[in-house]
């Protein structure tokens, strides 16, 4: 656990993933079948967790590819205005083009429509991720969606494995996205591959039972997994809250209550909250609280990215929460580990 915490607080992320641009419909509340217009963002889960980072005062390297078009442009301009570092980022021709997400700022009958054939990230390869200096970073911060493909699931196990060799911990989000897979066994397989190489890893109930090969055994799956080899695992439950496991004792954590404009960007702005925490030196139980109230920002506003908080309004939002709802925060030891 000290490795991991002392790479995590040198608050300096290395992110391998995607960055994408994000459409929703204007105003809140639009569907997108009878919408006018629309706002862009950037996007792409890997792109948001480094934007979050930042945002809350870390700095994080984004690893991926992007279309030689004005969308791949736009997205490098973004992580340019985010502060996230974009030196490690190869454009790249032909028919790849970057990924394309349109979804709702509402919750009734929410949609969310990905478009994701040909994606410019999957062209990410191992000579990409052997051109970082590993040793200029704390940690690394992967995806399940990195794998979905080739070459970049080479290129990011490749990534993991200089992660390692560099003595950086490795921050796992499952991120299990059915579409862009071609079966549900490949899928499996190799994101419990990726999950048996991670330190940090997070997932929701249903992510950790696919891995698991049944629904209901994913708790059991996380603990397996804490009881191998993993310093923490937060296992997401989506209203219900999340436990934490690590170093033999469970955290049970709820949520936030907020009114939802949204259910994206949760997760992402979930895991910049509890990284950045961490980072700053707060105990694993208040991390897992900021991250959840930076998750509750995030739902309650248009877009993902730009919807992150930064410090101020983060701490603003904790002065008036007294807490989150108690499903709440007892630690007990798990008779299992």
């Amino acid at each position: 656990m000290n490795r991991v915490l002392d790479g995590i607080a040198r608050n300096r992320f290395l992110v391998v993933g995607r960055v994408g641009m994000d459409f929703f419909p204007d105003p809140p509340g639009t569907k997108t079948e009878e919408a006018e217009r629309f706002v862009s963002a950037m996007g792409g889960s890997a792109a948001n967790t480094a934007a979050g980072i930042v945002k809350l005062g870390g700095s994080a390297a984004l690893v991926t590819c992007v279309s030689d078009d004005s969308i791949g442009r736009y997205c490098l301009n973004q992580l340019d205005r985010f502060g996230i570092d974009s030196r490690h980022v190869r454009t790249v021709g032909g028919e790849a083009r970057n990924s394309l997400a349109v979804y709702e700022s509402r919750l009734a009958d929410h949609q969310t429509v990905i478009y994701r054939n040909g994606a410019a990230d999957f062209q990410m390869n191992v000579a990409d991720v052997e051109a970082v200096d590993y040793r200029a970073f704390g940690a690394m911060i992967t995806a399940g969606t990195v794998f979905a493909a080739e070459p970049s699931r080479a290129a990011a196990f490749r990534a993991m494995e200089l992660a390692q060799e560099a003595g950086l911990p490795i921050v796992f989000d499952i991120d299990y996205r059915p579409y862009s897979w071609p079966s549900p066994q490949i899928a499996a397989d190799v994101l419990s591959k990726a999950g048996d190489l991670s330190d940090i890893i997070v997932g929701n109930d249903e992510e950790f039972g696919f891995m698991a090969g049944d629904m209901a055994r994913g708790l059991d799956k996380a603990r397996s997994l804490a009881r191998a080899h993993a310093a923490i695992i937060v296992y997401k439950m989506g209203p219900d809250g999340a436990i934490t496991i690590a170093e033999g004792e469970e955290i049970r954590t709820g949520i936030f209550k907020v009114d939802a404009l949204k259910p994206t960007g949760a997760g992402d702005s979930f895991m910049a909250g509890l990284l950045a925490s961490l980072a700053a030196g707060r105990t694993l139980e208040q991390s897992i609280r900021r991250g959840s109230a930076c998750a509750a920002i995030v739902v309650a506003r248009p877009g993902c990215a730009p919807a992150m908080p930064y410090p101020d309004e983060l701490e603003a939002f904790l002065a008036s929460h007294s807490g989150a709802s108690d499903a709440e925060r007892k630690t007990h030891a798990h008779p299992a580990l």
